[in-house]
């Protein structure tokens, strides 16, 4: 099947792959659209890796407010370029972010974020409980780090169950989405304000 710099063109719009990539996709895949969506998000997972290092200094600050002004989210998502930034899948993804903040209250982007103290804070928690229940010393050790694990996925937006598919994290989100737009993803922080919280 010929492919033609039309279906280029209309794979690229639907994806925000480049060029040359979406041209390989449709060639590998004999022209099938939905294929070649496919393939092009399984390359990427594979190349979101290698961009993790890259710079990301352009991007977008979104906003979602939910309940009718009793939750509002400020984020701030970054990529590489202004393009990109552009996209409806980054600002899908930003706007997806935003509500992910609203639902799940995380208190940091990542587990780097969280302070050395507050962890070994968690960790005392979580053996004192273990031993409480009777549990060797060995054991108690191994009960803490899978206690730990959850914490993380409560308070860490990155190791957060995505809301709206509970079965991939937020991590897999954005490195899908790195797979999909060819650049390096970042979130770089966030605000979230519920009316009445105390401060």
């Amino acid at each position: 099947m010929e492919i033609t710099a039309s279906m280029v063109k209309e794979l690229r719009e639907r994806t925000g792959a480049g060029m040359m990539d979406c041209k390989r996709a449709l060639v590998e895949t004999e022209g099938d659209f939905d294929k070649a969506v496919i393939f092009l998000r399984e390359k990427g997972l594979a190349a979101a890796s290698k961009r993790a290092g890259r710079e990301t200094a352009e991007g977008v600050v979104d906003s979602y407010i939910h309940m009718g002004g009793r939750i509002g989210v400020l984020i701030e998502v970054n990529c590489e370029t202004d393009f990109v930034a552009k996209t409806d899948q980054f600002r899908t993804l930003a706007r997806d972010l935003a509500m992910q903040v609203a639902a799940s209250k995380p208190l940091y982007v990542s587990r780097d974020e969280v302070p050395d103290d507050v962890i070994e804070g968690e960790r005392q928690i979580y053996r004192s409980q273990a031993l409480n229940e009777g549990k060797p010393e060995k054991i108690a050790d191994k009960i803490v780090e899978g206690r730990l694990e959850k914490f993380y996925q409560e308070v860490c937006l990155l190791d957060q169950p995505f809301i709206r598919e509970p079965e991939k994290s937020v991590e897999e989100l954005i490195r899908e989405t790195i797979g999909l737009l060819g650049e390096n993803i970042t979130v770089r922080r966030f605000a979230r304000f519920e009316r009445g919280e105390s401060l």
